[in-house]
């Protein structure tokens, strides 16, 4: 067998390591751990030990690391009751939540040292994490992890604080937002060029189904990226969805497995050239419980009206995921125009549009949280028939009535009601034969 390809750094070409090639004892290898895997000292403890592992068996360790358990949803909810209900500070608020990944990676380097290795945590500025001045939602604009190195250098593990950045401009601390921890691990990945990027979570990889919705859903060995990014944006917990766009764009390849197991987990990365994959047509349903949906009544059925709502809605900030415009109402001259959006951003839009409808000459407003998205997602859809009818078919035998509809090349979403979204995943699960013959295991519950 071959060796394996390496960079101009030394490091193996990202993926490289599949069988392929015989890749030796060295290489890099970033490791991420979830709030669920470090939840507290006996599982710190228990993270130690794995990542203890992975070094004495001649790899480069580089660690990134959520906040503990919960950690961050309680700083959020003393954080809300000392502004008695108002908004947060942004730049305060990601001075508090980035406390939390700090104290994971003070911990997990005690415990490792413990262990008889040397690691050496590093905030996220200190591990070169450069973003835009954005709080809570910043964008990585540069990764310059010089400190890394050189900690990998001296045979050191580096542990790194998930979720945060800096920013050159302000001189602040920044949050990445939901999955900022995952987005980190894959940008030291693809800047270090690792060999793979593990992202551990408590599954045991990508399943066709979320468990705890489907206890019968298969894991999945691989997925490619451009499947995962839909799974992703369509709700599967298991990997962000900016985490897997930085991944496909960066040619990382991601190991989704559990930190409770020793189970292989499911690769994620993008399909090489010439390479054949057998495709099936679904590869997966998600569940989305987060969105909720606005529809705007009576707006003038003229050229420029959606434009400028949709620009309020972008302005508020907003991100919109389906929409859709009925027919003109004859002799009317109107029309409604409904979108779904994340729940989140439910309040801040209303306002928006609120201030703006004398504008826009709209009738009123309605919204809507008691909405639930599914989607069906795989490559194979592009070139099969009949997709539509059997998803459709199945929701109908499970008397589940649609709402609204989006698709893309390889996806295909429903939103439904909030309380049948559980049936209706099923029903699909069932209708596209992605049902197992055992229970999946579900180790803590959360499924990051």
């Amino acid at each position: 067998m071959n060796a394996a390809p390496r960079n101009r750094s030394g490091r193996l070409e990202p993926g490289s390591c599949d069988g392929r090639y015989d890749c030796g004892l060295v290489s890099l290898i970033v490791q991420k751990f979830g709030g669920s895997s470090v939840a507290d000292a006996p599982s710190i403890r228990r993270v130690a030990e794995r990542i203890a592992k992975t070094k004495r068996a001649g790899h480069d360790v580089v660690v990134v690391v959520s906040a503990m358990g919960d950690t961050t949803d309680e700083l959020l909810d003393i954080a809300a009751q000392v502004v008695g209900g108002a908004i947060p500070a942004p730049r305060e608020l990601d001075m508090l939540l980035t406390s939390g990944e700090r104290i994971s990676m003070a911990l997990l380097a005690m415990a490792i040292k413990n262990l008889g290795l040397d690691a050496r945590s590093y905030t996220g500025s200190q591990a070169g994490m450069i973003t835009d001045e954005r709080h809570g939602a910043a964008r990585i604009q540069e990764v310059t992890p010089m400190r890394i190195q050189a900690a990998i250098d001296e045979g050191a593990i580096a542990i790194v604080a998930g979720f945060q950045g800096f920013n050159r401009q302000t001189g602040d601390i920044t949050t990445l937002g939901r999955g900022g921890s995952d987005t980190t691990a894959v940008a030291l990945a693809a800047a270090l060029g690792a060999e793979v990027c593990e992202i551990y979570s408590d599954v045991d990889g990508i399943f066709t189904a979320d468990p705890r919705i489907v206890p019968h859903a298969r894991k999945l060995d691989f997925v490619t990226a451009d499947e995962m990014v839909e799974l992703a944006a369509s709700g599967a917990k298991v990997l962000y969805t900016r985490a897997v766009e930085f991944a496909r764009r960066h040619g990382v390849t991601i190991h989704a497995r559990s930190s409770f197991s020793d189970e292989p987990g499911t690769i994620v990365r993008n399909a090489r050239e010439g390479e054949t994959v057998e495709e099936p047509v679904v590869t997966g349903v998600a569940t989305d419980l987060s969105e909720a949906k606005i529809t705007v009544v009576g707006v003038p059925d003229i050229p420029g009206k959606a434009a400028r709502i949709f620009t309020i809605v972008a302005n508020a900030p907003a991100n919109i995921d389906m929409i859709v415009q009925n027919i003109s109402t004859t002799g009317s001259g109107r029309t409604d125009i409904s979108f779904t959006l994340p729940t989140a951003d439910l309040p801040r839009t209303l306002e928006a549009l609120g201030a703006a409808q004398e504008e826009v000459g709209f009738d009123r407003l309605i919204h809507d949280e008691d909405i639930a998205k599914v989607s069906v997602v795989g490559a194979g859809m592009r070139s099969s028939a009949g997709v539509s009818a059997r998803l459709f078919t199945a929701l109908s035998e499970a008397g589940i009535n649609i709402e609204m509809i989006s698709t893309s090349e390889i996806r295909m979403s429903v939103v439904t009601r909030a309380d049948l979204v559980q049936a209706a995943t099923r029903a699909i699960h069932t209708a596209f034969g992605l049902d197992g013959d055992t229970e999946a295991v579900v180790y803590a519950g959360t499924g990051r």
